[in-house]
């Protein structure tokens, strides 16, 4: 189950960094990326939005810069929709990368037959990948688990 959740993670912070640009990098706990992108979107707008529309939004607030924006060029609209396709290109990207290097801690713990490398599974006394036998590998168990319901033995 976690799993799933960690594959999920980089498609989730690309929605949130469309929401709004660093929205992604927070979800997945990429302080400075969020800083730096969350900066860079305010400077674009700061840069390419009309002063028109800024007296509007003061004015008569959200309403005026809805209608305001309907007036936008297409060079400013094209601005701002560049930062925001980034920003959700980077989030998904920085997810990924987020999600393989969980992928590697996690493959560097689960021990490895010595004969092939493959992964083992603790409750094997054999690789599942060679058959080689690992009676070397096997884990010491406590005469109370090693015991049936009634006292006997398992094995």
């Amino acid at each position: 189950m976690q799993s799933s959740l960690i594959r999920r993670r980089p498609i989730i912070a690309g929605l949130l960094g469309f929401l709004y640009p660093g929205l992604g990098h927070i979800y997945l706990r990429a302080w400075l990326r969020a800083i730096a992108w969350f900066a860079l979107a305010l400077v674009t707008a700061a840069m390419v939005v009309p002063e028109s529309a800024v007296t509007a939004f003061q004015q008569t607030g959200i309403d005026g810069l809805i209608s305001a924006s309907q007036d936008f060029s297409l060079e400013v609209t094209g601005s701002l929709l560049v930062v925001r396709v980034l920003n959700v290109v980077d989030a998904y990207l920085t997810g990924l990368r987020q999600e393989r290097a969980t992928d590697r801690q996690a493959s560097s713990e689960t021990p490895t037959c010595p004969n092939c490398g493959g992964e083992l599974d603790a409750e094997l006394d054999f690789c599942p990948w060679c058959t080689t036998e690992l009676s070397e590998l096997e884990t010491e168990v406590s005469p109370e688990e090693d015991e049936g319901p009634e006292g006997l033995p398992f094995r």
